[in-house]
């Protein structure tokens, strides 16, 4: 097998004016994710041609009360189990918040979401513990992926341990693909966060995953094709015929395509992330997490920033009233903007 690619830092320079802090970088990735996984809800599972007989080219929220899916709440959930143990963290340890905080309460309307999770939460209640937990169907989908995010805003321009971080939380749900695809796109967003450039956000993301990777091949495939536009990237990473929207390698390729075609632009990532369809609320979350910790908070629209209250709870309960920038604030408490 092949071994990953080195990832190699940006050089060290010195802050400008127009360089967003760590804070914003953070509040920028998780407010980006969640905005991501609002926009791209009502095109989830649809193709661009229905996409397009509905609302046309979506560039905004077509629904009048926007919220996020189980992507913002499983992102809140692993943000706060971060926030608790840090480097400290341990399968055990996420074993036994999936059971206090979900597996082992009454779950909302969502039942847990999606297959991944659906899978977990039925070994973990039958008394199998991790990593047998993820010894289910769908342990290559990208319900890791969608909540990889806050594992890179903790571990700021340390993709590696972003990654190690992730795959202990993904331990309990996921195996194989699916933790790859959780790993590249922490690592991802800690490049963003430590001030990397767009070119240097996908080569973090490669560096910690199998070369030989199907996740990695489909990254690949999509930058690539991203100067090509939306629909080369699509057609590059796509597989058509698979009725399942949530393969990781698949959601994670459009994710980092939208991205690299956009050169991290929050609205352009985010929107060809959209259009795309397919599981376009997670592509839409990872592509918006990607380019807010780019960018940062400001570079959000506003009109859509303000659209994100507290989440609802409308999968995990237990989540409900937590707002995904507390989170960013958490995960950043020595961030030079808390200093009086």
């Amino acid at each position: 097998m092949q071994q990953p690619i080195a990832y190699v830092p940006p050089e060290a320079a010195a802050p400008t004016t127009n360089s967003p802090s760590v804070r914003t970088r953070a509040r920028g990735a998780l407010l980006g994710l969640a905005v991501g996984d609002a926009l791209g809800a009502p095109a989830e599972n649809l193709k661009p041609s229905e996409i397009r007989a509905r609302w046309g080219r979506i560039e905004g929220f077509v629904v009048d009360d926007p919220a996020g899916t189980d992507d913002t709440e499983y992102a809140i959930f692993s943000g706060l189990l971060l926030a608790r143990y840090g480097s400290g963290l341990t399968t055990a340890r996420a074993e036994t918040a999936w059971h206090q905080w979900i597996a082992d309460l009454d779950e909302g309307p969502f039942k847990g979401a999606g297959f991944s999770e659906r899978g977990t939460l039925e070994n973990l209640r039958r008394g199998l513990a991790a990593p047998v937990t993820a010894q289910h169907r769908h342990a290559w989908s990208d319900g890791l992926a969608m909540r990889a995010a806050p594992f890179g805003v903790y571990a700021v321009g340390n993709p590696a341990e972003a990654a190690r971080l992730v795959a202990i939380d993904g331990s309990v749900s996921h195996d194989g693909e699916g933790i790859y695809g959780g790993q590249a796109v922490a690592a991802g967003v800690a490049a963003a966060m430590g001030g990397a450039g767009a070119a240097s956000v996908i080569g973090a993301a490669l560096s910690v995953i199998p070369m030989d990777s199907w996740t990695a091949r489909s990254l690949r495939r999509a930058v690539i094709a991203a100067p090509a536009g939306e629909r080369a990237v699509r057609s590059a990473v796509v597989i058509g015929g698979y009725p399942w929207t949530d393969l990781a390698p698949e959601a994670v390729g459009l994710a980092f395509g939208a991205f690299a075609a956009a050169r991290g632009d929050f609205r352009a990532s985010v929107l060809m992330a959209v259009n795309m369809g397919r599981d376009a609320d997670t592509t839409a979350a990872l592509a918006g997490a990607l380019a807010g910790a780019l960018q940062g908070e400001t570079a959000i629209p506003e009109p859509w920033a303000q659209a994100i209250g507290p989440v609802r709870g409308s999968c995990l309960p237990s989540m409900a009233g937590h707002h995904v920038l507390d989170v960013a604030d958490l995960l950043t408490p020595d961030d030079e903007e808390t200093t009086p």
